[in-house]
């Protein structure tokens, strides 16, 4: 499988930046969006700049505004909108590859993104990318390891060769259900940290709780159908730790408002706010303790103050680390 065109659904930053992986890679790539500034600016001057500033694409990228027949299709908007965006698009992917970007589980239906795309396109074959990664980071190229998950592994070593480049590395991997889990998951544990930070209780409290919110996920996922080993990786411990030590990520900047009481305006989509309810709920269905994404719920509910949360955590009864 070596798709020549590929077609990015979703112009904000991170299509916008696989875009610029899939044409560095050698694609032929059209992107696209629903704002028509958007689209010229980026078909007249080779540019992005209200999601990407002066970054300056390649120009084998072409934007449109109605998704084209193509070899490949990358799904690159919130996980929120999945659903309505691939509705329209059933006959047309029909057959065809998908790889699913966002990270995120459906508020209502407590559906993954794979679900969504079976439900909603059914016959498409599903991919999902996850890793450690942030847009500007991948549009400027700067190195970048991600993980590539499908269910048939020769087709997904193929696509992760056609859309490797000098910068941008894509591990194959089979446990579709494991990294779209963690991708998701993370965003939760991204609030609580940086609430942590935003509320000043320092560096050992965050480290503290990025290691029982790996031991937490981990498992919630085996629970689910996921590895084990998929948490160890670059779509687990590598997401999650990026996700939770920088501010480049908008759920630590959501999370860092709430634990200062400063201003949640300007922050942008942070997908951890609609997945912590969802995740709260997997829990209690299948029975696993989860502390940490109990507090974030309530954290996001205002029925508590992180500092309260974690003076809570700090009284449970001690037990050994598992």
């Amino acid at each position: 499988m070596r798709p020549e065109h590929v077609a990015v659904i979703g112009a904000g930053a991170w299509g916008t930046a696989l875009a610029q992986v899939a044409a560095v890679a050698g694609r032929r790539v059209t992107l696209v969006g629903r704002d028509a500034t958007v689209i010229d600016e980026i078909n007249g001057r080779h540019r992005n700049t209200p999601h990407l500033g002066p970054v300056t694409l390649s120009d084998r990228i072409r934007a449109a505004a109605e998704v084209p027949e193509a070899d490949l299709y990358i799904l690159a908007v919130p996980a929120q909108a999945s659903r309505a965006v691939l509705g329209p698009l059933r006959g047309l992917l029909m057959g065809q590859p998908v790889i699913l970007s966002a990270k995120g589980l459906e508020a209502g239906s407590l559906r993954r993104q794979s679900e969504i795309l079976a439900e909603s396109a059914p016959g498409s074959h599903p991919f999902v990318l996850s890793g450690p990664s942030f847009a500007a980071d991948v549009a400027l190229g700067r190195p970048t390891a991600v993980t590539l998950a499908g269910q048939d592994a020769e087709a997904t070593s193929a696509l992760a060769a056609a859309l490797a480049g000098p910068t941008f590395r894509l591990y194959a991997a089979d446990d579709i259900v494991g990294v779209e889990l963690a991708g998701a998951l993370k965003n939760v544990y991204a609030l609580a940290s940086g609430a942590v930070e935003g509320a000043g209780l320092g560096a050992s409290a965050r480290a503290a709780l990025l290691a029982r919110g790996f031991a937490e996920m981990t498992r919630l996922i085996v629970a689910m159908g996921g590895a084990a080993h998929t948490l160890t990786g670059l779509a687990g411990l590598g997401d999650l730790t990026l996700s939770c030590t920088s501010s480049q990520s908008r759920n630590y900047r959501y999370g860092m408002a709430l634990g200062s009481g400063l201003s949640l305006a300007g922050i942008g989509l942070a997908e951890g706010v609609a997945t912590t309810p969802v995740a709260k709920r997997l829990a209690g269905q299948l029975g696993i303790d989860a502390p940490l994404i109990d507090a974030v719920d309530q954290l996001l509910g205002g029925l508590t103050t992180i500092s309260d949360i974690v003076a809570g955590l700090m009284k449970r009864p001690l037990k050994r680390e598992n």
